[in-house]
């Protein structure tokens, strides 16, 4: 797993509109990586409507806030407009980014071979290395948001 003071590994994800979006795109300022299990559950749209409430305290701040999940662009896009989020739900359908990062959740909800993240935060600061990291226990637990917002600087 990425720990901190790690380089955060590099990852190139389509968003939910199509475009190829680079964690080496926000080298320069800070980035939240949040990745969650599945779009459109009830605690992973809380998280995602939490980040999308503090997102002007944070893009103030100069933090970007991106959402990670092994769902598909489409899946994501519609969760997007469901919820009016505003930053990018990246599709890490390959399932390469969350191996990356050691929050792989093999097995997940008891489907055999379904692989999807753990409920997880990392906070990669302006040089690319991780600053500050959170992963839950298990998928129904929550971030301390006001945690993630202080320790982003916002």
């Amino acid at each position: 797993m990425v720990n901190v003071g790690d380089d955060a590994p590099d990852f190139s994800l389509l968003d939910h509109n199509n475009n190829m979006v680079s964690g080496s795109d926000y080298k320069g300022q800070k980035v939240i990586l949040a990745f969650f299990p599945a779009a459109f559950t009830g605690i992973c749209t809380t998280e995602m409507c939490t980040f999308e409430q503090n997102i002007s305290k944070l893009n103030d701040a100069g933090v970007a806030v991106l959402g990670i999940c092994v769902d598909a662009r489409f899946s994501n896009a519609a969760f997007v407009e469901k919820n009016g989020l505003t930053f990018p739900i990246l599709s890490d359908y390959t399932r390469s980014t969350v191996e990356a990062y050691g929050v792989a959740l093999h097995d997940f909800a008891g489907m055999p071979g379904y692989t999807a993240s753990e409920r997880a935060v990392f906070i990669v600061d302006e040089n690319g290395d991780v600053m500050w990291k959170w992963v839950g226990e298990n998928p129904g637990v929550q971030p301390d948001y006001d945690a993630v917002v202080a320790a982003a600087g916002a």
